[in-house]
C-alpha cells in the first residue's frame, strides 16, 4: 500500500478557465436543463392522464422519461454549481452519490431501449399474440427489473469503492468518475476491476444481445412484407433506432475519451463529448416522440386546445 490520505474532497479539474464568459454558459445550460425538466414532465402527464396512451410501447416510453429527469437531475445542478465556482471542489460523499446516479442512470436507459426494441419486435413479428405478450403486468414486471437490476449493480459497486483508500483527490473530469475515481485507489482494486467486467453482463450485453436479435426479426419481417407493411413498421421503429444510436454515441464518446490518450483533444471537446450522454438524450428523446408519434401529438394538440378554450 502506498501512502493513502483520507480526503473530504475531490477537485474536478477537468473545468476550463473562460473568465466572465462562464455566466453566458452557465444561463445557457440553466435554459438546457429546464428545457429538459419541460420535455420529460410534459410526455410524462400526457401519457399518465391520457387513458388511450396507456399501451406497453408508451409506459416503457415514460419509464424512459424518469429516468431522464433523474439521470439529468443526478448532473445539471453540480455542474452549474461548479462552473461558477473557482475551486471546483466536491465532497466525497457527494461524488460517490453522483457516481451511483449517473451509472445507474445510464444502465437503466440502455436496458429501457432494450425492451423498447423487444415491444416493436412483438408488435411487429407477432401483432396477434402482442396483447396477451406484452401485458400490463409483463411490462411492470420488466420495468421493476430494469432499474432494480442497475440499482443493485451499483449498490454493489458503490460498496466496493468505499472501502478503497485513495491517494490522491483529483478528477481529470466536470463530474465524478467511476473508473477515474479507482485509478486513484493505492490500495488493492482487484476486486472492482473484476466486478466491473463481470458486472457488464446484465448492464451491457445481455440488451446488446436482445437489440441486436429483436432488429434482426424485425428486419426479415419487413423483407418479406409489402412496402405499406414496411413502411409503417420503420416509422414506429425510427424514433427507438434514433433514441438508441444517440444515447450509444454519446456513451461511446464518453468511453473514449476517459480510457484512451486525450493529449490532442482540446479541452472544449473533451467537455462536451464527456457530457453528451447525459445532456442530448433527455433533450431530444422527447422531443423527438413528441414530433414522431401521431397519437402523442394527437394528445398534446387536444390537450393545448382544450387550455386554450378554458381561459
Amino acid at each position: 500500500m502506498s501512502n493513502s490520505t483520507q480526503f473530504t474532497t475531490i477537485i474536478l479539474a477537468g473545468y476550463i478557465d473562460i473568465g466572465n464568459i462562464k455566466y453566458f454558459y452557465f444561463t445557457l445550460l440553466t435554459v438546457l436543463y429546464v428545457a429538459i425538466i419541460f420535455a420529460n414532465v410534459t410526455l410524462i402527464g400526457l401519457i399518465c392522464v391520457e387513458r388511450t396512451l396507456h399501451e406497453p410501447m408508451y409506459v416503457l416510453l415514460c419509464s424512459l422519461c424518469v429516468n431522464e429527469l433523474y439521470g439529468s437531475t443526478a448532473f445539471f445542478p453540480a455542474f452549474l454549481i461548479n462552473l461558477l465556482s473557482s475551486t471546483h471542489e466536491i465532497a466525497i460523499a457527494f461524488c460517490y452519490v453522483q457516481i451511483f446516479s449517473l451509472y445507474t442512470y445510464a444502465a437503466v436507459e440502455y436496458c429501457n431501449l432494450a425492451v423498447m426494441s423487444y415491444d416493436r419486435y412483438v408488435s411487429i413479428c407477432y401483432p396477434l399474440q402482442y396483447g396477451n405478450i406484452m401485458t400490463g403486468k409483463n411490462v411492470f414486471i420488466l420495468i421493476v427489473l430494469i432499474w432494480m437490476v442497475s440499482f443493485v449493480k451499483f449498490t454493489i459497486t458503490l460498496s466496493l469503492n468505499l472501502r478503497l483508500q485513495l491517494c490522491g483527490n483529483i478528477l481529470e473530469k466536470v463530474w465524478c468518475d467511476n473508473y477515474l475515481m479507482v485509478k486513484l485507489a493505492c490500495s488493492d482494486s482487484t476486486v472492482n476491476n473484476i466486478y466491473g467486467i463481470v458486472a457488464l453482463i446484465p448492464s451491457v450485453i445481455v440488451p446488446v444481445v436482445l437489440i441486436l436479435y429483436s432488429y434482426i426479426k424485425i428486419l426479415k419481417v419487413c423483407l418479406r412484407s409489402s412496402k405499406e407493411t414496411t413502411q409503417k413498421a420503420m416509422n414506429t421503429c425510427t424514433p427507438h433506432l434514433v433514441s438508441l444510436m444517440n444515447f450509444s454515441l454519446g456513451c461511446s464518446f464518453e468511453i473514449f475519451q476517459s480510457r484512451f490518450d486525450k493529449v490532442h483533444m482540446p479541452n472544449v471537446l473533451r467537455v462536451v463529448i464527456s457530457v453528451y450522454f447525459v445532456i442530448c438524450p433527455p433533450l431530444l428523446n422527447p422531443v423527438m416522440y413528441g414530433i414522431r408519434m401521431s397519437k402523442i401529438r394527437k394528445v398534446l394538440s387536444k390537450s393545448v386546445y382544450r387550455i386554450r378554450n378554458s381561459r
